[in-house]
């Protein structure tokens, strides 16, 4: 048997233009001002441009705290933004992006992927639960670039 990283998605429309929206969901280093599980970031490399490349999260999940690091890849900036994990405590992989488009009127649409595979199966309620909080992550984004 396979396992399968466990998918989620959700798109939201936030009342502010796109340079905003991408500036704040790419200062990786502020995260925990406004991502509430996010409790510490400390940025590993930089790429060329002087952006996080490889970043090192503390973050609460189920209960516990859990610790992983993601690389992230500004190729497609500033349409995108994605990440992939390098290394985790509780997880086998993370792999997410952040799509925004530019609706006019300074509004963005911003749709959030992200794909996560766990190293303990969780029971379907607790997946559930968790996605939820998960996918809270681009609400608490609308509100810091709506501020």
């Amino acid at each position: 048997m396979v396992d399968m990283a466990d998918r989620a998605s959700d798109t939201i429309i936030i009342e502010a233009p796109v340079d905003r929206v991408w500036a704040i969901a790419s200062d990786i280093e502020r995260y925990p001002e406004w991502a509430l599980d996010i409790k510490e970031v400390a940025i590993i490399g930089r790429d060329d441009a002087g952006r996080p490349h490889e970043v090192e999260f503390r973050a609460s999940a189920l209960g516990r705290s859990t610790h992983y690091s993601l690389r992230y890849d500004y190729s497609e900036a500033p349409g995108r933004l994605a990440w992939s994990m390098l290394d985790g405590d509780i997880q086998r992989s993370i792999d997410g992006a952040y799509v925004f488009s530019d609706l006019g009127d300074g509004r963005t649409e911003v749709r959030y992927d992200l794909a996560i595979d766990l190293v303990v199966p969780l029971p379907g309620f607790v997946k559930r639960r968790a996605e939820r909080r998960i996918l809270n992550a681009i609400r608490e984004l609308k509100v810091a670039a709506e501020a």
